[in-house]
């Protein structure tokens, strides 16, 4: 079933041939709001890839239905993991992905392997993936959809708008955003992250790496996402890492 049967009412929004962005409700992260976010891939047998999990409910199962059965949950660093149990519950033949990180953090999940800078043979032939390492807080592996030409990012790269933040935000926490960047026309990361980088090496490899991949979209968790130009947003997003 391809994208134009999903309803016109639906949570699930298309982004291209076989892929689609889910937006789930807010979460409490140290005082901050923040927005969450889902991407939904169809491989090419068939199985849904489901990258950093929302908040699963009955209207979204429903909604799956129409596309396939979900059957790779894919939390991106260790932060993404707050709905894995319950996906994990409603469809137990899914397989559980992570880095390390994110596998020592949930031990009472099971996870495959974990995953690094290659692609995991269940879809190396349809995603490249780039592994952020190098800071004493947090990995990150960033993936890219061939097919449809999108970068998927989680956390190093924050895009908010006035409106959310006006809506969202305290007067304090509005300066911080700015402060650090994590608004529109930076897209940076948070400013306590980057500069928890100590091996910048492997940082700018992975950069270099996702840039030349020259992506057409970048989906962030969160933020505004980019429907083109995505190989100079990320240019710019990632200029901090010099």
């Amino acid at each position: 079933m391809d994208n134009k049967n999903i309803k016109q009412t639906s949570q699930i929004e298309p982004v291209g041939q076989d892929i689609w962005v889910v937006e789930g409700s807010l979460v409490n992260f140290w005082g901050f709001r923040y927005p969450t976010r889902s991407v939904i891939v169809r491989l090419d047998n068939g199985d849904l890839w489901i990258w950093s999990p929302i908040a699963l409910s009955d209207a979204l199962r429903r909604e799956l239905e129409d596309i396939g059965q979900p059957r790779h949950l894919v939390s991106p660093n260790k932060i993404h993991h707050l709905f894995l149990r319950d996906w994990s519950a409603a469809y137990p033949a899914a397989l559980l992905w992570g880095p390390r990180s994110t596998i020592r953090k949930r031990k009472d999940l099971t996870f495959q392997e974990p995953l690094e800078n290659s692609s995991p043979a269940q879809w190396i032939d349809e995603f490249d993936q780039a592994w952020f390492r190098g800071s004493i807080a947090m990995d990150e592996i960033v993936f890219f959809h061939r097919k449809s030409r999108t970068a998927i990012i989680a956390d190093l790269s924050e895009n908010f708008d006035d409106a959310f933040l006006y809506a969202n935000w305290s007067g304090w926490q509005r300066r911080v955003a700015h402060l650090w960047g994590i608004v529109e026309g930076k897209g940076y990361a948070p400013l306590e992250w980057r500069l928890s980088f100590i091996n910048r090496r492997l940082l700018r490899t992975a950069r270099d790496k996702v840039l030349a991949w020259n992506p057409d979209r970048v989906i962030m968790a969160h933020g505004n996402w980019q429907k083109s130009g995505g190989h100079r947003f990320l240019a710019k997003s990632f200029e901090w890492i010099g």
